[in-house]
């Protein structure tokens, strides 16, 4: 028989379990008494409870951890390859440059070098008119907006920094008429002296220039964007250095943003007779967007992708807004923002579309319950899940590689990518395709397709921008014919099933080329057949490829994962609601602190925990358009100085249904402190736009602005 001892059950041991029946008489027997009553065992159904909630709350931090790092990691690894693929664009131009520089520079010193006395005095030393000609670069901006450029000149600037030249980055601000050429002066010795002086003196840079090996390098002036400047301090900026140029051998390059007929309308004419002038011209805006879309969205180089509406929407508000590689950027980085906020399974994107996908890198067992992968609920679940990651990869490898080969043979046509880009990633043009062989009709319900970014309409041609890029190629020429399967041919590196079959077509085109040197006119007219052959059988593989491999993301299996298509949030994201935003964030205050005191109360009830501003603008809903100060300030000098105080309360006797009471004592605030809270939080609501101070009409009530959420 179980002694007592053995039979004892702790209040520890019940903890974990749900008692769910009449406890045995042996172990009611057990129980030892305690003063007049046996003391009842206490089940504590919470603790187990409690510890889930604590794993799960754990679980959800390291996921939230998680894809916070997976969105560093991505937007690094996609502001790295567009600062790649710009340099790469600008290359050509800087080596131009900087070829251009170094010659003009050899041409200066053709003269001969100055000695140390000429060259250090304060004053120029006067020559003939034809001596006083400053080198002078124009460098033509394509962009709609000089913001795009900002960092191309910084860019060239390093450029040639990196070659050995002095460099100074002026902008317009520096050329103000209210600073005068003063300010322009001070900005150019700060770069070039690093910082040593502040003064506007220009013979400090003569004397700084020959010493040490300083006069070996040209001093090198680039004004960033001439349109903007003041034209009287620039033309006297000009004609100062022309006095100095023997001296000190600058070279400028100015940036023109509207045409090489603006030197000449900006610049006064005795300061144009001192230029020298040559012309460079940066890449059109187009194409540099191109580069970025297929580096970054069609090649996707940091496992996030777009849907269909968020690209149309990016597209529109390119086309639409100011045109500039600035804000399509900003747009995407507010897509990758909002999608790893959102999207609970983006913490499993780590690199996975650029590596060699393993068991370790399949999608979560919480991916099974997608919408995308529910007819995939056949196969075996850790199958499903690794072969999903799998195909996601050789899918999006095929979508990409067609899609660059549409671009190659639009490009004749001025077909952009973004365009092509739109349209590939539409699943309902996608399944169009697929029935009708490409002869899908235009959709007028459609706003991006109804023209292209050069203002041409969709409508007239059938089956859209993609049926009229293939039908194309039956008119190509030989030649042409033949530098475009050579473009294929290199873009399909890597895709074994899409770059044999080029190299097949590869293949016939050479036997087609292969004839003997004399040949009859019945020849002739049979190798132009075979070349309009060779041109048919080209649409019908990019055709076949086209419809049996460019699958939008969006019909792929477990594309929530990596593929932001709320297009929604991300307007927005991007037009936003600054003062409902504000609002709200003041009367939820709560959501953003953190804090249990505030947290377990109900919504908008005003306590003394709460912040001065947030509390002040919950006091604001009880009035109308107009605040009465008196009583606005008595109300919040009575929230503050209350303050909680529990009233422990305890039982020795038998427990009792009782909460604990939860009473407000008076809080010892001094007047002074409970004016400057309230003057501070009125002054925070004013500056944030909800407010309106006291007229001298009515010195007692502020106005609300804003009404409503």
């Amino acid at each position: 028989m179980a002694t007592a001892d053995e039979v004892h059950i702790s209040d520890n041991d019940l903890k974990p379990f749900f008692v769910l029946h009449k406890a045995s008489n042996s172990q009611q027997h057990a129980r030892k008494p305690v003063g007049r009553t046996s003391r009842k065992v206490k089940v504590n159904l919470s603790s187990s409870l409690a510890a889930s909630d604590e794993s799960q709350l754990l679980d959800d931090q390291l996921h939230k951890n998680s894809r916070m790092k997976n969105f560093h990691d991505a937007w690094v690894k996609i502001e790295s390859t567009i600062k790649d693929v710009l340099h790469n664009i600008n290359a050509d131009v800087f080596n131009e440059i900087n070829g251009w520089v170094q010659k003009s520079f050899g041409a200066i010193c053709s003269s001969g070098k100055l000695d140390t006395n000429k060259a250090t005095c304060s004053y120029p030393i006067v020559t003939d008119v034809t001596s006083n000609q400053i080198f002078t670069a124009f460098v033509v901006m394509s962009n709609i907006e000089f913001v795009d450029d900002l960092q191309t000149f910084a860019d060239l600037g390093v450029h040639l920094q990196s070659h050995g030249c002095h460099m100074a980055n002026l902008s317009s601000v520096d050329f103000s008429a209210k600073s005068g050429i003063g300010g322009c002066l001070r900005s150019l010795l700060r770069q070039i002296l690093n910082g040593s002086t502040d003064a506007a003196d220009i013979s400090i840079l003569a004397s700084w220039y020959m010493e040490h090996d300083n006069y070996k390098n040209p001093v090198v002036v680039i004004i960033e964007d001439m349109d903007r400047c003041s034209a009287s301090v620039l033309s006297d900026f000009i004609l100062m250095l022309s006095e100095w140029v023997i001296k000190i051998p600058v070279i400028l390059i100015l940036g023109v943003a509207t045409t090489l007929e603006a030197p000449k309308n900006i610049l006064s004419s005795k300061a144009v007779q001192h230029l020298s002038p040559s012309k460079f011209f940066l890449g059109h805006p187009t194409d540099r967007l191109d580069a970025i879309i297929e580096a970054v969205l069609v090649k996707p180089c940091s496992g996030f992708l777009v849907g269909h509406k968020v690209a149309a929407f990016i597209r529109n508000c390119f086309l639409r807004q100011d045109g500039t590689l600035t804000s399509f950027v900003r747009a995407v980085k507010m897509a990758i923002v909002q999608h790893f906020l959102m999207e609970p399974l983006s913490f499993t994107v780590k690199g996975l579309l650029d590596e060699e996908v393993a068991e370790a890198d399949a999608w979560p067992r919480q991916a099974l319950d997608l919408p995308s992968c529910m007819r995939r609920l056949s196969e075996p679940k850790s199958e499903a899940l690794l072969s999903g990651a799998s195909q996601m990869k050789e899918v999006l490898n095929l979508w990409s590689s067609v899609v660059l080969c549409l671009h190659e043979v639009g490009k004749n046509q001025r077909t952009t990518l973004l365009d092509l880009y739109d349209e590939a990633l539409d699943p309902k043009l996608y399944n169009l395709r697929n029935s009708d062989h490409l002869e899908v009709k235009p959709d007028p319900q459609r706003p991006s397709w109804n023209y292209d970014m050069h203002g041409q309409s969709f409508e007239r041609q059938k089956g859209g921008l993609i049926s009229r890029t293939i039908r194309q190629i039956r008119d190509l020429p030989p030649a042409a014919l033949h530098q475009l399967l050579e473009k294929w041919d290199k873009q399909t590196e890597g895709v074994d099933m899409i770059h044999e079959k080029v190299k097949e077509l590869r293949l016939q085109e050479d036997d087609n080329l292969k004839e003997p040197p004399t040949r009859s006119r019945k020849q002739t007219i049979r190798n132009n057949g075979n070349s309009d052959k060779l041109s048919e059988k080209a649409a019908a593989l990019i055709t076949c490829m086209t419809r049996e491999h460019m699958q939008p993301i969006e019909c792929i299996p477990f594309h929530e994962i990596v593929c932001f298509r709320n297009a929604d949030k991300l307007q927005a994201a991007l037009v936003g609601d600054p003062r409902k935003r504000i609002q709200l964030d003041l009367l939820e205050c709560n959501k953003f602190l953190k804090c249990s005191c505030c947290c377990t109360k109900s919504h908008n009830v005003p306590i003394s925990s709460m912040h001065d501003t947030s509390l002040m603008y919950t006091l604001a809903q009880e009035h109308g358009n107009l605040i009465n100060l008196h009583d606005w300030y008595q109300s919040f000098k009575a929230v503050i100085s209350q303050t909680t105080v529990k009233d422990k309360h305890k039982s020795k006797v038998s427990p009792s249904p009782k909460k604990r009471k939860i009473t407000a004592q008076p809080q010892i605030i001094t007047e002074a402190s409970a004016q400057a809270r309230f003057c501070r939080a009125v002054t925070e609501l004013q500056i944030t736009g909800l407010l309106r101070m006291p007229s001298k009409r009515r010195q007692d009530y502020v106005q609300r602005v804003a009404f409503g959420l």
